[in-house]
Parts: C-alpha cells; sequence; structure tokens
C-alpha cells in the first residue's frame, strides 16, 4: 500500500459543509491514493460525510472515531472526529450560514490542536467559506500569509512556487521589498525544503521587472540574494521572471521564490491548475489547502473536481514524512 516506510498521521478538515468540501475529500479518500502517503482522518461532520459518499455514488462506510488509535487504516472506510460542532440541520447546500462558519472554525482549532500536540504530524484544509466564517466571527482562524512569518507556497507537478508576498497591491509590494526580506524568505524556504526530504535545494528567484531590470532588482532582490547564499542557500537570481518558472518546469529548481501573488499564481494555474495544491509555511507542522473555493454552484451534483484535494492530502504526507514531493498520478 505504501510509498513510504513510514505513513504520517494527516488530518483533513472536510471545509464547509455547504460547499463542495465534503464531496471532493470523499473521493480524494476513496480513491485509494490518499493511503498511500499516510493514515489518514478526517475532522469535521460525520452527516456532511455521508451525504457527500452519496453524492459522488461511493460505497464507503463513515465511522466516527474517538481517537487516532482507533483509525481503521482503509480506503473503504473513512475514519472522522465528530466533536458535535454541526448540527445536520444546520447544513443549507449552496449558501453561507454562521453556524457552517462556527464550525469550520472549531475543526480548525481542532486540528491545531492535535497538530502542535503531536498527535497529527500534518493538517489539511478543505475549501472554506470566509463568508461564513467572517458572520460567525471565527475568520482568524484560518492560517493568514504575512510577508516575513509566514508564506504560500504553491505546488503543481514540477513547478513550486512560493511567494514573497501575498494580498497586496504592486504599489505596497515595491515599498516592502527589502534586501532582509529576500533573505530571510530564501532561508525559510531553504530549511523548509530540507525538511520535507530536498537534500540539496536549487532555489530560482524571479525579479519583478521585466528581464528582472529595475530598481527593486537592484536595491532588494540582489542584494538579498547574496545574503542568502553567504547564508548557504543555493539560490539564483533575480532571474527574469518571463522564463523562471519554464526553467522550474524543465528541472533547473527544486522551487521558485516569486514576489507577489500573480506573478506565481498566474504561473501555476496556467502550467497545471486541477491538481496544485497549496502549502502554507509558517505553522510548527505541514499545513496544506487547497486553491479552489466551495464552488456552491455545483454542489450536490457529483461532479465536483476532486485532484486538488487529492493531490494536498498525498503532499501532505509526503512531506511530513520527509520523503519529498509524492510522484504524479
Amino acid at each position: 500500500m505504501s510509498a513510504s516506510t513510514h505513513r504520517p498521521l494527516v488530518g483533513t478538515v472536510i471545509g464547509d459543509p455547504c460547499g463542495i468540501g465534503p464531496e471532493v475529500v470523499a473521493k480524494a479518500w476513496c480513491s485509494g491514493h490518499v493511503h498511500e502517503y499516510s493514515r489518514p482522518v478526517l475532522i469535521g461532520s460525520r452527516i456532511a460525510m455521508e451525504q457527500a459518499v452519496r453524492i459522488a455514488g461511493l460505497s464507503a462506510e463513515v465511522r466516527v472515531i474517538g481517537s487516532v488509535a482507533e483509525l481503521s487504516d482503509s480506503a473503504n472506510v473513512i475514519d472522522i472526529l465528530d466533536s458535535g460542532a454541526l448540527d445536520a440541520n444546520d447544513i443549507t447546500a449552496g449558501r453561507d450560514n454562521p453556524s457552517c462558519g462556527r464550525a469550520s472554525g472549531v475543526w480548525l482549532d481542532e486540528a491545531d490542536r492535535l497538530a502542535r500536540e503531536g498527535v497529527l504530524a500534518a493538517t489539511v484544509m478543505g475549501p472554506i467559506s470566509t463568508v461564513a466564517m467572517k458572520m460567525a466571527g471565527v475568520l482568524d482562524r484560518v492560517v493568514k500569509v504575512t510577508p516575513g512569518e509566514s508564506y504560500l507556497f504553491l505546488v503543481s507537478g514540477p513547478l513550486r512556487v512560493s511567494h514573497v508576498t501575498d494580498h497586496m497591491s504592486l504599489r505596497q509590494v515595491c515599498e516592502l521589498l527589502s534586501e532582509k526580506l529576500v533573505a530571510q524568505s530564501l532561508v525559510t524556504l531553504d530549511e523548509r525544503l530540507r525538511a520535507w526530504g530536498i537534500k540539496a535545494p536549487r532555489i530560482g528567484v524571479a525579479g519583478l521587472n521585466p528581464h528582472a531590470m529595475g530598481e527593486e532588482e537592484e536595491r532588494a532582490i540582489a542584494p538579498g540574494v547574496r545574503r542568502a547564499l553567504d547564508l548557504g542557500v543555493n539560490a539564483e537570481g533575480p532571474v527574469s521572471p518571463d522564463a523562471i518558472f519554464r526553467q522550474c518546469i524543465d528541472g533547473r529548481y527544486d522551487a521558485i521564490l516569486a514576489m507577489y501573488h500573480d506573478q506565481g499564481h498566474i504561473a501555476i494555474k496556467t502550467w497545471g491548475f486541477s491538481g496544485n495544491s497549496a502549502v502554507i509555511i509558517g505553522p510548527p507542522y505541514v499545513h496544506l489547502s487547497v486553491a479552489h473555493g466551495t464552488a456552491y454552484d455545483i454542489v450536490g451534483k457529483g461532479i465536483a473536481d476532486h485532484r486538488m484535494m487529492l493531490s494536498a492530502m498525498r503532499t501532505a504526507g509526503s512531506l511530513a514524512a520527509g520523503t519529498g514531493f509524492p510522484k504524479e498520478l
């Protein structure tokens, strides 16, 4: 069964029950490919998962367990930790409501606690509704990306991109970039890649301006790369952003450091949208999510694409085991 001699415990929060989260989680679990890299357990609502199994036309049993010691470790039995945070009557398919937002917050807290206690080696967050969580006042439970503290790292096959900044304007990016921030981002990325099983990471650094020729390159990016090199990081750049992502796909780099949100996201979503997954570098454990939302328009139709969730669950197990990135299906 195992692609690794060590299959760590990975907890997946099912996402907002009003969206496609439970459906894609059920499909991914029952594919048989999640258990190759981990011993998985779900965190969420039994009722929501039973509904998802029926919608997806699957034959798996959904089983509530009291602790991870009771795992069945089977693709045909969906083990779930259900603390009773959600009443079945509060599930309004295709519509936001505060009850489901509140439950999402509870489940994320439970996953974080189990990971920090060492019970789980990694966690995965299914697609949540930020609207519902705002309604419930629990949006702070979602790990935020903060430059210099946490980073969004997207993975799609051979293309892997970390971002110095996330949701901010290009004007703000230009103001924020500094030698220290670039160097710190590179050191953090190098450390995580090594912990995940990449013994000698090769990191390409994207420039900000066309052909990597501009004030930001001279003032911040190039000096930051030099500082990282002095600290033992094998980094190259700044490289023209119109070429560096293709170079990563071709195997020149193990990962790319992009300067801003769209610079990395456009490359990832153009190269391989369906199978990508998102790692949040910041928590003291491996934490992943998916790059899509609740997709309320297709809830209950059984057509939701589960490949991103499958990628996230497989990648979580592989990285937590320190065996690098999983093989593509």
